[in-house]
């Protein structure tokens, strides 16, 4: 979730990538391509992530009150499930899941030694607990990659607000808090094995600002994790696509001059990337499957809606089928658990983009400017999907899509980006043969998938 739990207005940055990583960065007009580890986290395609923190149990603290933050003895989880928060994401497609360790609380769901704030000071298992630990150990058991969200920008109990200064009356200074930000970082990229995605949310402040200087950091503990609005620079970064409604800019590229630190507080438009961008940089689009209280991310037994399943399959439509990663927001409850209508809601999902997507119709790969596949006219296509071999660059630039009716070529599709996915909804197309034609490329195309469903 985007640090904006009131959702006030704050202002938002962009921060330019540094040389420090001149080696990932080339000039327009030469192709830009991703490392291993983007193209692995392009091919994952779904993640999740899960919100569990104080004001669950606190529904009123608002962490801008300093001073006014609920004591560690109200966390007391008594039916704490990792397993079944892993199996509920599972259900739904994801193929990698981040946990939340430390909101804008600064609770710490894992017994940090930076502060006596974190369930080493809660009831919940007498102390003896870490969910953090507990949560890499349900990735492992059930194939998802595990990531970490912990928040640098904002920190009630530290008396710090984005981009992570701190604030008048602090019983910290801005060196002491950097200390502990350092410190707890320190701990979850060094203690809990390799991380796939690491978040840290509203950017984090620049050093040159008097922030922590935390690339050499992630350089030195976890140097192939994806990296969402970290430090510019570090490397394997994604960016934010400006909203938390799960739907990407379009176009949309991987390629970027730039990579996003808005705090999440206001919609940001123009995160379209750009063809000619010197980096590899894509987005992420990340939403909650709840809506209303506390935006949706975190749990209430009350007064909180839930995206239908026509919803969710239209924001996979528009992040992952505008070349984006979809991240979908799931909520744990005071018991500990994700709570079965949403756990349910999102088997249901998962059901259905299998079936949607399990076994194309037609499908064909190749190189240039055309690929033509053979339809049968008396099947109904609800959608086409195009993919790039991103490991050799984004090379389309335009492009249309022609279905054969009645002896004709009628254009039924056009786009601009593909990347790694491009899915266009048709509703009930019957054509016996349709054609993919690269109008504009930077190269020759070379297309991954061509496909019918």
């Amino acid at each position: 979730m985007k640090n904006s739990t009131f959702r006030i207005v704050v202002s938002f940055a962009l921060y330019f990538i540094s040389p420090l990583f001149a080696f990932s960065q080339k000039g327009k007009g030469e192709e830009v391509i991703p490392n291993k580890a983007q193209v692995e986290w392009a091919q994952t395609e779904i993640g999740a992530m899960f919100h569990f923190d104080l004001v669950n149990y606190v529904p009123d603290y608002n962490w801008r009150k300093w001073g006014t933050h609920p004591p560690a003895s109200v966390f007391n989880p008594s039916q704490l499930n990792t397993d079944q928060w892993i199996l509920a994401a599972k259900a739904a497609g994801a193929k990698y899941a981040v946990l939340v360790a430390k909101h804008c609380s600064g609770f710490s769901l894992w017994p940090t030694k930076a502060h006596n704030y974190s369930v080493k000071y809660a009831p919940w298992k007498n102390g003896k607990g870490d969910i953090v630990a507990e949560f890499i150990a349900s990735c492992k058991k059930y194939g998802l990659k595990p990531g970490i969200y912990a928040s640098a920008s904002a920190n009630g109990y530290c008396y710090v607000d984005n981009p992570g200064k701190v604030q008048p009356g602090s019983p910290f200074t801005q060196e002491g808090y950097n200390k502990i930000v350092v410190q707890q970082l320190t701990e979850l990229w060094n203690n809990y094995g390799k991380l796939f995605e690491i978040w840290f949310d509203g950017g984090v402040l620049p050093v040159k600002e008097g922030g922590p200087d935390l690339a050499p950091l992630l350089k030195k503990l976890q140097p192939d994790a994806i990296i969402f609005q970290g430090p510019s620079d570090a490397k394997n970064l994604i960016r934010w696509v400006g909203n938390e409604e799960g739907v990407a800019p379009y176009p949309n590229w991987g390629r970027s001059d730039t990579t996003s630190s808005a705090a999440g507080t206001v919609k940001v438009e123009h995160m379209n990337g750009d063809p000619e961008g010197k980096i590899w940089c894509p987005g992420e689009a990340d939403f909650p499957l709840r809506t209303g209280w506390q935006g949706g991310w975190f749990w209430k037994a009350e007064g909180q809606g839930m995206l239908s399943v026509d919803q969710l399959l239209t924001n996979y439509n528009t992040s992952v089928g505008r070349n984006a990663n979809m991240m979908i927001g799931i909520v744990v409850d005071t018991s500990g658990k994700v709570p079965e209508e949403d756990a349910a809601r999102l088997k249901e999902f998962g059901d259905l983009l299998a079936r949607r997507f399990e076994k194309p119709v037609a499908s064909a790969s190749g190189s240039g400017n055309e690929i033509i596949l053979k339809a049968s006219a008396d099947k109904a296509l609800h959608f086409i999907v195009i993919q790039e071999d991103i490991a050799k660059g984004e090379r389309v630039r335009q492009y249309v899509v022609e279905a054969l009716v009645d002896g004709a070529w009628k254009p039924v599709a056009e786009g601009i980006s593909v990347g790694h996915k491009r899915i266009h909804e048709v509703r009930d197309l019957q054509a016996q043969q349709l054609r993919l034609r690269i109008v504009k490329s930077s190269s020759v195309p070379q297309i991954k998938t061509f496909a019918l469903f």
